[in-house]
């Protein structure tokens, strides 16, 4: 009798929870028929350009060396100049440090290759804005002007640029002095450097006739070099210089102009232009003249 007392008792015991796992198991097969709505993953948003900049912490530009005053190593073996200067803002602006840059040193014709490369982010080396340029790189807005003209020795018979016809001609290599003779004039013998100082070098040796360049480096060169008189036609026109960025790199190239209008709301460029440019040219020769502060270009 206690036995099947006991088995009754656990019988009834046992209802209750067999009823329990029997709602369980139906809870389960519900969720099974009908999976409960998740919410939708969120894809991460690509990182920018200037994201990448920030990861980095530094921002790499490219400078030439060899050019003052606006790109040039000191005495101390610092990277000083017009150029150098505006890269340091644009790291101060972005990194809120002016010594977060990394310059890289390049010479003209590796100027854009350099960009194309990912070998910097900004070239920042005097580069004049052309036709042909603008089809593998993107510029900003422009921050000077220049035209290309000759530099002759003050004893040269030249007095105008066809006097050159059957003289050597020196050039440094991917610059709108080069591409300008080689375009123009085929036929014209032209003598190639890679490097700005190697042209000026040669031109002291004798090597040429004359130097053809932007004419700010050549009256830089000539006041720190007494003895040369530069042509007074122009190789081509008057022309804008501007920062370059990787083709299709909208957002730096959008953030460089931004910046620049920032810095030309201080007169920023004005004041390089007093430190580094002013004592290189004539006494009259007007900063507008030399300077597009903000960008802003009116060619």
């Amino acid at each position: 009798m206690l036995t099947a007392s006991l088995k009754s008792t656990r019988s009834l015991f046992l209802l209750p929870l067999l009823g329990l796992g029997l709602l369980a198991g139906c809870g389960q097969g519900d969720q099974a028929a009908k999976p409960a709505a998740t919410a939708p993953v969120q894809a991460a948003a690509p990182a920018g350009y200037l994201d990448k900049i920030k990861a980095r912490d530094k921002l790499i530009v490219g400078v030439f060396t060899d050019k003052p005053p606006f790109g040039f190593v000191d005495e101390k073996g610092r990277y000083v100049g017009f150029d150098t200067d505006i890269g340091r803002q644009f790291a101060k602006s972005l990194l809120g440090d002016e010594n977060k840059v990394e310059f890289v040193a390049v010479e003209p014709a590796s100027r854009i290759p350099f960009l194309q490369s990912d070998k910097v982010d900004i070239i920042l080396a005097n580069m004049t804005v052309t036709p042909e340029r603008q089809q593998a790189v993107d510029f900003t807005n422009p921050n000077l002007k220049v035209a290309v003209q000759a530099l002759v020795p003050n004893d040269s018979p030249a007095q105008k640029l066809e006097d050159l016809a059957d003289k050597t001609i020196i050039v440094t290599t991917g610059t709108t002095a080069d591409v300008w003779l080689t375009k123009n004039h085929p036929d014209w013998k032209l003598l190639k450097f890679e490097k700005n100082s190697e042209s000026l070098q040669a031109l002291a040796n004798g090597r040429g006739d004359a130097y053809a360049q932007d004419n700010l480096v050549l009256f830089s060169w000539a006041k720190q070099n007494p003895g040369y008189r530069t042509l007074p036609e122009k190789l081509g026109g008057e022309a804008p210089i501007a920062p370059a960025v990787k083709k299709g790199n909208t957002e730096l190239r959008d953030w460089v102009n931004i910046e620049l209008a920032r810095l030309g709301q201080d007169k920023y460029l004005l004041k390089l232009y007093d430190q580094y440019v002013r004592k290189e040219l004539a006494s009259d020769t007007r900063p507008e003249d030399v300077i597009v502060e903000g960008g802003n270009w009116k060619g």
